[in-house]
């Protein structure tokens, strides 16, 4: 790993300091930013959160926690009866500070948590019924409700948007992946962008993300081309360890503001990692937070089958590993089909790829076809027609015991792969136990993918539903307050989008505002406790 110069380094320390140190309202004497070797001194620079991943769910945290504010519109009425009564009774109050326990009850959604069921029904009501409803919020901008933060992302605002299929449409509308206060129409419109479908591209996704960052002034809390090496919490004694488990969090660790006033910022955790600069050269750096939220997603690490000769460079894990072998025309003219492995959305874009470009496949999955639990089976067939051409084709060209391989696609329900063999060979299993080796060009292995959170102590094992067990977004999901998002294994981590079970961007805005909530009830309770005088005395180094 390289490091670069003292010069590149000063540069990036004072990029984060330049403004956080006005944000909490104190001169910063040294930078946030140290050497991995260096221990950590006590005058650097702790945040009140810190976000971790530029994805959707980053930026919408960030948008919230910059202090904007929705409110009920004064003409709005809810499509939901109760719901709207409940609304009118605070309707003085932003949703941020009402009670978001009371609000979400009774309500029913595509989301296993309460408060992304509500985010949703008030940004777009009824929507699961084919209803085109205007949200009922309005935005405002509340500068005193600002909480400082800081954003690190891999790449440009939109996390892996970027990185995504360009030539497939989103599963969802344009309406369901924009974020608040900016609706995708209107961006689209403003960029003389002509959008012919309501689904669109992920490349248009992308670039309304990034745009959305800069025209809310967000860009400030924003870094880019950060990795994150450790998350680890900071204990420095058992006395700190038990204050780490009061409800209230309050601080211990002081920060002088300017006019002499103290600003209780706790310093529970330390973020290390690198900055990568134009030249290739990594810049270290080690941050201190009081809150850290995980917004990371799940595209890190792509499943396997964890089988033999997975390993294989003929076995690929990615569609842009796919396409980039079409369009470099390794598969143009082979005999053998190319084999696709899963029985999700992404193996159809698989399946929808090659069939497009004349290449023959075999696509086995280890369902019925008859499973309710297939996401074809939740896809209305007129909005996504060409989903519905591969379920098709995966219920009626089957491969039967009598049958040889169809010319361009051939389906193998119910099947497992036992191994890949050297010779571009697979063994495959029925559900019955028959063994069958087909041969392949290329083999395509699509069966969703895992966050990776190795930053994390154990990889981030511990705070999943079950103990010990890899985060996945179905099977075991970070284990959360409902209300909150605050890990339950861990104070002061939130979680939220993929890594608490919301794929789907119009339900992870949900854990944003849960989050802000929280984080300002609590900022609340700091700024009564210096107000009343009880916040003096000595900080634990």
């Amino acid at each position: 790993r390289s490091y670069s110069g003292p010069e590149t380094e000063g540069q990036l320390l004072n990029s984060f300091v330049q403004y956080f140190g006005d944000s909490l309202g104190r001169k910063v004497e040294r930078m946030p930013l140290i050497e991995e070797t260096v221990l950590p001194g006590d005058s650097l620079l702790t945040l009140p959160v810190v976000i971790i991943g530029n994805g959707p769910s980053g930026i919408c945290l960030s948008y919230l926690l910059s202090g904007y504010r929705p409110y009920l519109s004064p003409e709005a009425i809810h499509p939901n009866p109760i719901l709207h009564t409940k609304l009118e009774e605070a309707r003085h109050l932003s949703i941020v500070d009402q009670d978001l326990e009371y609000l979400s009850e009774g309500l029913e959604g595509r989301s296993s948590n309460p408060v992304a069921v509500l985010f949703d029904t008030l940004l777009h009501p009824d929507a699961d019924f084919g209803y085109d409803y205007p949200s009922v919020l309005h935005w405002k901008l509340e500068q005193h409700n600002y909480i400082p933060h800081i954003v690190l992302g891999k790449g440009p605002p939109g996390g892996a948007w970027h990185s995504m299929e360009g030539s497939m449409l989103t599963i969802s509308f344009g309406d369901w992946m924009e974020l608040p206060g900016l609706t995708f129409k209107e961006w689209a419109a403003s960029k003389r962008r002509n959008i012919k479908s309501d689904r669109v591209m992920p490349e248009e996704i992308a670039c309304y993300y990034k745009h959305y960052v800069k025209v809310m002034g967000l860009q400030k809390n924003f870094r880019d081309n950060i990795y994150i090496t450790s998350v680890s919490r900071l204990y420095r004694g058992k006395d700190d360890e038990d204050r780490s488990q009061l409800n209230e969090n309050i601080s211990t660790q002081h920060l002088e503001m300017e006019d002499g006033q103290k600003s209780l910022t706790k310093r529970n955790w330390e973020v290390r990692g690198y900055q990568r600069a134009t030249d290739g050269s990594h810049v270290p750096f080690c941050l201190f937070a009081e809150n850290v939220a995980l917004a990371t997603g799940t595209f890190d690490s792509p499943g396997r089958l964890q089988v033999e000769g997975e390993d294989f460079p003929f076995v690929l894990h990615s569609m842009s590993d796919f396409g980039a072998a079409i369009s470099k025309g390794k598969l143009r003219g082979k005999a053998d089909p190319v084999l696709i492995v899963g029985a999700g959305l992404t193996a159809a874009d698989a399946v929808l790829c090659a069939y497009n470009n004349n290449i023959p496949v075999i696509h086995v999955f280890r369902r019925r076809v008859t499973d309710t639990s297939l996401i074809f089976k939740q896809l209305p067939k007129k909005l996504y027609p060409e989903y519905h051409k591969v379920y098709h084709m995966m219920c009626t060209q089957s491969h039967t015991v009598d049958s040889n391989l169809h010319s361009a696609y051939t389906s193998f329900p119910e099947h497992n792969v036992l191994s890949f063999k050297p010779e571009m060979k697979c063994v495959l299993q029925s559900a019955s136990g028959l063994k069958k080796i087909l041969k392949f060009s290329v083999a395509l292995v699509l069966i969703g993918s895992h966050p990776n959170l190795f930053f994390l102590k154990d990889q981030g094992h511990s705070i999943g539903h079950h103990s010990n067990q890899p985060i996945t977004c179905k099977g075991n999901p970070v284990e959360i307050d409902p209300y909150t998002y605050e890990c339950t294994k861990e104070a002061n981590l939130f979680a939220l989008g993929p890594l608490v079970g919301d794929n789907f961007v119009r339900f992870l805005k949900g854990g944003a505002l849960g989050i802000a909530r929280c984080l300002a009830i609590r900022q609340k309770k700091k700024h009564e406790l210096i107000e009343s005088g009880d916040g003096g005395g000595d900080g634990v180094p």
